[in-house]
């Protein structure tokens, strides 16, 4: 199913991410990383909450207001507590969203349809992800030091907000396409390149349906976090199934950090990762008039220590937004 919006823009955003992060390929483009994963803070929990919070008010400072009509955000903790701890200290009405890592472009899709319908004017949307508070919840604590395969991800370290509104800027949100869930049987929990890549290449297919275009329209497609496995999973999926070859496409996952130089194994993942590239390199790209058209595709297994306890395969899915430069 997908949108077109009218009037709905970026007017700015903001980025707040880790260590490794921070030693990766495009760090020059954060707004502030820090250099532990504890941020001055007495628990990893307590530095996710604050670094959310810095992304907000640094996305307020940047536009110029105190305010939104609405805040919408999500994370990946039990009750998404990032988020709402985070909202206690906003005082803006207060939607919290989940839908794993693929929670960003989730978000955007809600504020745009609010801004759209003239519900609203404005929103910050944001997400964030913590390596250790996620390993914590959905596998080992990070100080186990289990081994893991190198199919495997490594949950990025960041939050990301975004200001959107109907105050004209130069990215406009041109459509949203919201994807389906898609289980391919897959009950491997490292291996959430290969669950996710169908739910990829499902909400890709009918984006390019609904909106009658070929995939050469884009300028360039940004999966959220399916690896350097992943990714290739995707490449031959779209080919074999769909017969869409991908070119001009990338992932964030690959994108954000040195996989040469630094032990993440298949590369990043979480919430926080398509934003922590797209809303940083990405947007600033098409600023400068090298991208017109990008089509992001958030990704997200929906998977949790339950299912993966029974036994129970993944579900995965993905939802995707159209950015386009205002001419």
């Amino acid at each position: 199913m997908t949108f077109n919006f009218k009037n709905v823009y970026i007017n700015d955003v903001a980025t707040i991410a880790g260590p490794y992060e921070k030693k990766g390929p495009i760090s020059k483009y954060f707004d502030k990383s820090y250099s532990d994963f504890y941020f001055g803070e007495k628990t990893f929990e307590d530095a996710e909450v604050k670094m959310l919070s810095e992304s907000v008010n640094k996305v307020l400072e940047k536009v110029g207001k105190d305010s939104a009509d609405v805040f919408i955000s999500g994370d990946l903790l039990n009750q998404i507590i990032s988020s709402n701890l985070t909202a206690l200290n906003l005082n803006i009405p207060y939607l919290g969203i989940y839908n794993a890592c693929t929670t960003s472009t989730e978000g955007l899709i809600l504020a745009s349809s609010l801004i759209d319908s003239k519900k609203i004017k404005s929103a910050i949307t944001s997400v964030s992800s913590h390596n250790c508070t996620s390993e914590r919840q959905f596998r080992y604590p990070v100080e186990y030091g289990g081994s893991k395969p190198k199919v495997m991800t490594f949950t990025s370290t960041g939050a990301c907000s975004a200001y959107v509104s109907n105050q004209k800027s130069n990215i406009k949100i041109e459509s949203g396409t919201i994807g389906r869930v898609v289980d391919m049987g897959i009950k491997d929990v490292y291996n959430m390149g290969g669950v996710m890549a169908p739910a990829a290449a499902q909400t890709i297919y009918d984006h390019l349906k609904d909106t009658n275009r070929d995939i050469s329209y884009y300028d360039l497609i940004v999966t959220g976090d399916l690896g350097i496995y992943g990714k290739e999973i995707l490449k031959k999926y779209m080919q074999e199934v769909y017969n869409i070859e991908l070119k001009k496409y990338n992932d964030c996952g690959v994108m954000l950090y040195d996989l040469e130089n630094q032990d993440v194994y298949a590369g990043a993942s979480g919430p926080a990762c398509l934003p922590l590239v797209s809303y940083s390199l990405i947007l600033k790209r098409m600023m400068k008039g090298e991208l017109k058209r990008v089509l992001l595709v958030a990704t997200g297994a929906l998977h949790s220590p339950t299912l993966v306890n029974q036994k129970k395969s993944i579900p995965a899915l993905s939802h995707a937004i159209s950015l386009e430069v205002v001419e």
